[in-house]
């Protein structure tokens, strides 16, 4: 009898912790399902306004009430990709390095400065750039680039000097390369972590058989890590994507569309931050309309790693198989 209460005891315990596990991925579904509907009926006025134009007039005159969207997206994009080009390479060095090179009294270190990195409140790297870097970027590496890649066919037109506001350091370089700063502890922990799971014994074959160090990163760690890297980078971009004070700080917040990266620009969330809590009627409706944008890049960006993590993970097992 005691055992029959026991197992029947057990069983309504199972059933209570899966009821209960249930609800809470209902309820992610259900506030994803409720920011999603106070966006599209936040952001309806603004389309209703300007129709699909309003995502390609990069016009912003709250005067008139003629307002697009145009200038912040090409900043977001433009500002996530200078971030991903520079912090990819250097977190994927970073990990390798504490993973697979540094000595033993040296990874715990370093992976702590990574992670205290990580800890660094957004508005600091932004107080941080706007005060040292961005100074620091226009009396030394802004003419640099003026004067090296400037007469560059195509190349060039990217790094003209600006006729105004170049001389303080904010523009959308140097937001991109903040930015970098920022999200390299993210993926480098990642990395890392994922780096640090592959078995030992693989590594060891490897070089039992004469393989170099970047053979071992190339053919045994890459390969068995691919789709941890992904997520990792994936992580980074999507960080990149909606950060917002630091952006604020040393973009320059111009609401135009910048013909240079050493101009200013904006980006999606730095307009938000900065025009939000004064907004009213269709201003308020056309930054709705921008977060409902900043929310499609985002699922897009989101969409594509899901492909791209789930083609590595078949091409992984078929090649177990």
């Amino acid at each position: 009898m005691s055992l029959e209460r026991s197992l029947r005891g057990l069983a309504l315990g199972d059933f209570a912790f899966r009821a209960i596990t249930l609800l809470f991925a209902f309820l992610v579904l259900l506030l994803l399902a409720g920011i999603i509907i106070m966006l599209v009926q936040g952001a309806m006025p603004a389309f209703k306004a300007f129709g699909w134009d309003f995502i390609t007039n990069e016009t912003w005159d709250p005067v008139r009430d003629d307002y697009g969207a145009w200038a912040p997206i090409v900043g977001t994009v433009v500002a996530a990709l200078i971030a991903m080009l520079i912090g990819l390479p250097l977190s994927f060095g970073i990990s390798i390095f504490i993973t697979e090179m540094a000595p033993q009294w040296l990874k715990r270190p370093v992976g702590t400065a990574v992670e205290l990195l990580a800890a660094v409140p957004s508005i600091i790297y932004g107080m941080w750039g706007l005060f040292f870097f961005a100074p620091f970027f226009a009396k030394h590496v802004q003419p640099l680039l003026v004067a090296s890649l400037g007469d560059v066919p195509l190349l060039g037109a990217l790094f003209q000097m600006p006729i105004t506001g170049g001389s303080s350091g904010v523009s959308v370089l140097t937001a991109g390369i903040v930015l970098a700063i920022m999200i390299v502890p993210f993926m480098a922990a990642v990395m890392r972590d994922v780096f640090e799971v592959v078995p030992s014994v693989l590594r060891e074959s490897a070089y039992g058989m004469g393989a170099t160090t970047w053979e071992v990163i190339r053919n045994v760690v890459l390969p068995y890590t691919k789709v941890g890297v992904v997520g990792g980078i994936m992580l980074g971009l999507g960080r990149a994507l909606g950060e917002t004070m630091a952006v604020t700080f040393v973009i320059g917040n111009a609401s135009k569309l910048p013909t240079s990266l050493l101009e200013p620009g904006n980006t999606i969330a730095a307009k938000l931050a900065n025009e939000f809590n004064e907004a009213d009627g269709l201003q308020m409706d056309a930054l709705i309309a921008m977060g409902l944008i900043l929310f499609a890049i985002t699922f897009v960006v989101l969409l594509l790693s899901k492909l791209l993590l789930m083609r590595l993970t078949l091409t992984q097992e078929g090649q177990k198989t």
